[in-house]
């Protein structure tokens, strides 16, 4: 079979439409997105270290289990602290990326 070459204006009617189609998808407008902000939702009381408990005066027992309890108590208070700060940043990250690939135009509601 045998084909005729295509005219010189039909050969530049093809790049033209790639290029028609390759606008479609870069000129949507730029997503921007706020970097850090998810560290703003964390309190600002938690900057501060938690402190430990003061040491007993006293040389019994007791005292001593009570600092040991008051000292157990602190530090589930700073482990509590990184628990719930990393799982605000998580979910304001999740929450931002959510968001953006929403906002993103499909191209011809497809991609």
């Amino acid at each position: 079979m045998r084909f005729e070459p295509l005219p010189a204006r039909t050969r530049l009617l093809i790049p033209l439409c790639a290029t028609l189609l390759c606008a479609g998808c870069v000129g949507a407008p730029p997503i921007i997105t706020t970097p850090n902000a998810c560290s703003t939702l964390i309190p600002d009381s938690w900057r501060e270290p938690v402190k430990g408990a003061d040491l007993p005066e006293g040389n019994t027992v007791a005292d001593w289990v009570a600092f040991g309890d008051a000292q157990t108590g602190q530090l589930d208070k700073a482990n509590g602290r990184t628990t719930d700060a990393l799982a605000i940043i998580g979910r304001c990250e999740a929450r931002d990326l959510a968001a953006v690939k929403k906002a993103r135009p499909k191209f011809l509601g497809i991609f």
